[in-house]
């Protein structure tokens, strides 16, 4: 399968650059998977999709001010880095521009002296690892100097750092939002629960592979980078319990999609853990915990639109998009929804 069979024209001016004032106020389009109809709705709708003993998964992780603007020591130039995954001994995984101005040895400078970081080495696809030297900690540090890692093709300033995480965002390490989740306000999640659908929480910090683009011409030679997942016994008895009974599983986001298809056995049973997962979900996949989703609309040719794909065919999906862009919905991380379902 070629990455061109994934693509589809965007007008510019269709990439949302802002979020809603109210976050549930965005459209949701709805894609029945079975019959391939397709239906135009406000995101308060999705209430209405939900039932007694299904369980809607939700990703609770939180994006941390993860960009930070410093100079190198000793020559003053400008040096952006954004933090990708934190390993031991301060150390991180990062991405780091100019790259040729990050050399093994560099040092650089945040905040005039308040956190100072050494390229200690060039990892995978060119990421740096940088040890990190500060007093007090860290976290309050990055909250004070850091900004949020916005996608680069939103070009607006944020005016509210909270309006790139969920509400219910807890457990921080992200570097980009699980962007499906921004839709939803407390005032839904009550209502939804109220119906009788469960609400699992799990976990999985969003890293820069899920975003990277596919290079390879043949997708089946793209490689995804690891992310970290964590379920909690509670998330996985609430996901067993709706596959054992006459409840559906339906994900909030590809990254609760791809939690769940990783923790999950043959038969679709979940089991509480963590680990790291490289799971690339395109069509030909076998889906062993989904049943609908709730996504946003996502960049031609990227491993998102090929993951929608697997779950309700390409054909009906891309026939969706095509009228999301004649209807003119907002696409991407600030855009509309889709339910697949």
């Amino acid at each position: 399968m070629k990455k061109q069979d994934f693509y589809y024209e965007l007008p510019e001016e269709l990439i949302a650059q802002d979020p809603l004032e109210e976050r549930s106020s965005s459209r949701l389009l709805v894609l029945d998977r079975q019959s391939g109809a397709v239906s135009h709705h406000v995101f308060t709708e999705v209430a209405d999709y939900l039932r007694e003993g299904d369980c809607l998964v939700i990703n609770d992780t939180k994006v941390i001010p993860a960009r930070l603007i410093g100079s190198k020591v000793g020559t003053e130039a400008k040096i952006e880095i954004l933090l990708l995954k934190r390993k031991e001994n301060n150390i991180w995984e990062t991405l780091v521009k100019p790259g040729k101005k990050a050399k093994p040895g560099t040092k650089i400078s945040f905040g005039g002296g308040l956190l100072t970081g050494e390229v200690l080495e060039v990892v995978e696809e060119g990421n740096r690892l940088v040890q990190f030297s500060y007093e007090g900690i860290f976290e309050e540090i990055l909250d004070r100097l850091g900004q949020m890692p916005l996608p680069p093709y939103i070009t607006h300033q944020l005016k509210e750092r909270e309006r790139y995480n969920t509400v219910y965002a807890v457990h921080e390490g992200s570097a980009a939002a699980p962007t499906a989740g921004l839709h939803f306000t407390p005032e839904l999640l009550q209502e939804i629960e109220k119906k009788g659908a469960d609400i699992a929480r799990v976990t999985l910090h969003v890293g820069l592979g899920t975003f990277r683009p596919v290079k390879a011409d043949e997708i089946t030679d793209h490689h995804m980078h690891s992310e970290f997942y964590q379920i909690n016994e509670e998330a996985a008895e609430k996901i067993n319990r709706a596959k054992s009974g006459k409840g559906r599983v339906i994900c909030v986001g590809t990254t609760s999609c791809r939690t769940v298809e990783s923790a999950a056995d043959e038969n679709g049973h979940i089991r509480a853990g963590s680990g790291w997962t490289e799971i690339f979900i395109y069509p030909g996949y076998q889906f062993k915990v989904l049943d609908g989703l709730i996504t946003n609309f996502h960049l031609p040719e990227s491993t998102l639109i090929m993951l929608v794909c697997a779950l309700a065919g390409r054909e009906q999906v891309m026939k969706a998009y095509g009228e999301a862009v004649e209807e003119r919905y907002r696409f991407f991380s600030f855009g509309d929804a889709m339910l697949v379902i």
